[in-house]
């Protein structure tokens, strides 16, 4: 229960948006056990593929604070080491990677009777790898379109571990990651340009981004309309404080009734991908679309009202408000 709209949004970013600070340290702790473990594999599993620790990197929403509750999910990146094999860039994006003569591990997960990497081979052994952990016998272990993914019983979130390759400096001095692309071969990606993003934008409206965005999040994900992907959502928001003067409010109630307004018109239209690699995000349907910016529409509007009735000292009114955007998680008054 709260008194003032902003007690209640506290207790409602405490209790229901934001991760928790045992759960992210816990999150942490169990993530860099699970790295000293893999980098393990190579000198202890049979034919593991040499690895690259000084690439390795974490992301995902986890990774750049903009996860909201619950914590389902950690990303990994695993840096193998290429032993000098090439990739070659097709036209729409699929990269095949070629074994050196010289390469002894790689030339194992091949393509038969090819020298072109497989990368559900390579998924398939850290799963493999994974399940001769003597505290992951009883864990679910499996794989999906790019990652190993190991399933804890004993914490809430699943670790996705993505196997990938850095390349060298192109024609313009940019690296890449080379990750499985779910069919056998690989596609590039940078989750360094993400989180620089996040971080830069972040500090440029004095830290008052992340709140906003887990709120937007949490917002996306209440049965009331279609929801969005969470990345799509988080570069649409991006991209609205990219594009202001004037730094976002300490008040996370106006800055979501600002994120309104810009959602409901925001979602017809492209968002590219930061890293331009992917292109636009926004696959939204025409039907999917029109419900968003509907739903945008009308809890700008409760917004709204709620500030006019926050402004006129009517907190108990203002938070009741609140409540028919947020649903019953959200305090009451009193």
């Amino acid at each position: 229960m709260a008194i003032t709209v902003i007690t209640a949004f506290d207790e409602f970013k405490a209790n229901y948006v934001n991760l928790g600070q045992a759960v992210t340290a816990s999150a942490r702790s169990s993530r860099n056990w699970l790295d000293s473990q893999i980098q393990s594999f190579p000198g202890r599993i049979t034919d593991f593929p040499l690895l690259c620790s000084d690439y390795d990197v974490y992301f995902g929403s986890f990774d750049r604070k903009t996860k909201k509750r619950p914590l389902d999910d950690i990303d990994m990146i695993v840096a193998l080491h290429a032993e000098e094999s090439t990739y070659y860039e097709q036209y729409d994006g699929k990269i095949e990677m070629t074994v050196s003569d010289s390469s002894t591990k790689l030339k194992k997960y091949c393509h038969d009777y090819t020298n072109k990497i497989n990368s559900r081979k390579i998924i398939n052994k850290f799963v493999s790898a994974l399940s001769s952990v003597p505290q992951y016998t009883k864990a679910e272990i499996n794989r999906s379109q790019v990652a190993a993914i190991l399933n804890l019983s004993t914490y809430a979130w699943a670790f996705d571990i993505v196997p990938a390759f850095f390349t060298k400096p192109d024609s313009q001095g940019k690296t890449f990651y080379i990750i499985p692309d779910g069919n056998g071969h690989w596609m590039k990606t940078d989750p360094r340009i993400d989180k620089a993003r996040v971080v830069t934008t972040n500090q440029k409206h004095d830290g008052n981004v992340l709140n906003a965005i887990r709120l937007v999040k949490y917002w996306n994900r209440r049965p009331t309309m279609p929801s969005m992907g969470s990345y799509l959502l988080e570069n649409m928001i991006l991209d609205y404080y990219d594009r202001q003067y004037e730094k976002a409010s300490q008040f996370v109630d106006l800055e979501f009734i600002s994120l309104m307004g810009h959602i409901s018109t925001a979602v017809y239209s492209s968002v590219y991908d930061p890293k331009g690699i992917q292109g636009d995000l926004n696959k939204l349907t025409y039907d999917e679309m029109k419900k968003i910016s509907d739903r945008a529409v009308l809890d700008y509007g409760r917004g709204v009202e709620a500030w006019n009735y926050e402004s006129n000292k009517y907190q108990e009114y203002a938070i009741r408000k609140w409540a028919e955007i947020f649903g019953r998680d959200f305090p009451t008054y009193g």
